[in-house]
């Protein structure tokens, strides 16, 4: 098998074994592909002849030709799973990654919207199934903390109306049930009554485009940035900052970190824990207003 093959082949493990969105599969090609261009331009003719050195010089040639500190990281963590995959495959006996490095950068909190900016957008008026279904997505997202692949892989029977929670497929293939809140319910009440005037007839799919057929993750970024313009929000609002602002409202009244990872779906807990910066961040907000050894003086 040629070297590209195996790259092609570990993007279908990634596809149909880890049910990884397209998006991840896409970078994950990206990424490989830039090691197979360093590998040849080396003169490196099989995967199994790179070593440690040799990916220390690909994340510093990296880093020359202007890469963030977080894309090498990114870049490098591709690259271990592509090894990992080979090892697996028996197509290489070591993994040439442990070990190495990338520099490190500032921890890049997530951004989210306050409660009351989050409040206006979902506040949208008009009629029609278009609005229905869009409302219904709105309120979903920020409701029960999505990713966006989640939301567009929603089947009709995958929310629960009566019982007022929604079973989501997430990465690697996990299964969770989330609650829906109550307005993310009425909403989406009104759009399956409204639904039948765009579906196709035999769409499983909760969400639909005007063609009737699966709404897309394209799509949804589109209407998301629709409605924040038209609401007014000073704010670049994209789909995942729903996921970011459900997790942020939550651990600032709840304080309950586990919870919140149950919720979202997070495999490690530390991948939770960046929502405690931003929570410190309101916090500290606060302290410097109120408290009396913090308040500036007019």
């Amino acid at each position: 098998m040629d070297n590209t093959g195996w790259i092609d082949r570990f993007i279908s493990h990634l596809e149909y074994e880890r049910r990884l969105s397209p998006q991840t599969c896409k970078n994950y090609r990206r990424d490989l592909q830039a090691l197979r261009v360093y590998r040849e331009q080396s003169g490196i003719d099989t995967w199994g002849g790179l070593d440690s050195e040799h990916f220390r010089a690909f994340s510093a040639m990296s880093f020359r030709k202007g890469l963030s500190a977080r894309s090498i990281q990114r870049r490098l963590s591709a690259c271990r799973t592509f090894f990992r995959y080979l090892m697996r495959e028996k197509h290489v006996a070591m993994n040439p990654t442990s070990g190495v490095s990338a520099p490190k950068g500032g921890k890049r909190l997530p951004g989210n919207l306050d409660a009351d900016r989050m409040a206006r957008l979902l506040d949208i008026s008009g009629k029609g199934p278009l609005v229905d279904r869009d409302r219904a997505i709105l309120e979903l997202l920020y409701s029960s903390g999505l990713r966006l692949a989640e939301l567009v892989d929603l089947n009709c029977g995958d929310v629960d109306m009566h019982d007022a929670t929604v079973h989501v497929t997430g990465k690697g293939n996990k299964d969770r049930i989330v609650p829906v809140g109550r307005k993310a319910i009425t909403a989406l009440k009104r759009w399956n009554s409204a639904r039948v005037q765009l579906a196709n007839a035999d769409e499983k799919a909760l969400f639909v485009s005007k063609r009737g057929s699966r709404i897309s993750p394209r799509s949804v970024q589109a209407r998301v940035n629709h409605w924040a313009r038209r609401q007014g929000i000073d704010a670049n609002v994209y789909p995942h900052l729903f996921r970011h602002s459900f997790a942020t409202h939550l651990l600032e009244s709840s304080h309950d970190l586990r919870g919140v990872q149950e919720l979202l779906g997070h495999a490690n807990i530390s991948t939770t824990q960046v929502y405690t910066h931003l929570d410190f961040q309101h916090l500290a907000q606060i302290y410097d207003q109120t408290h009396p050894r913090a308040r500036k003086k007019d």
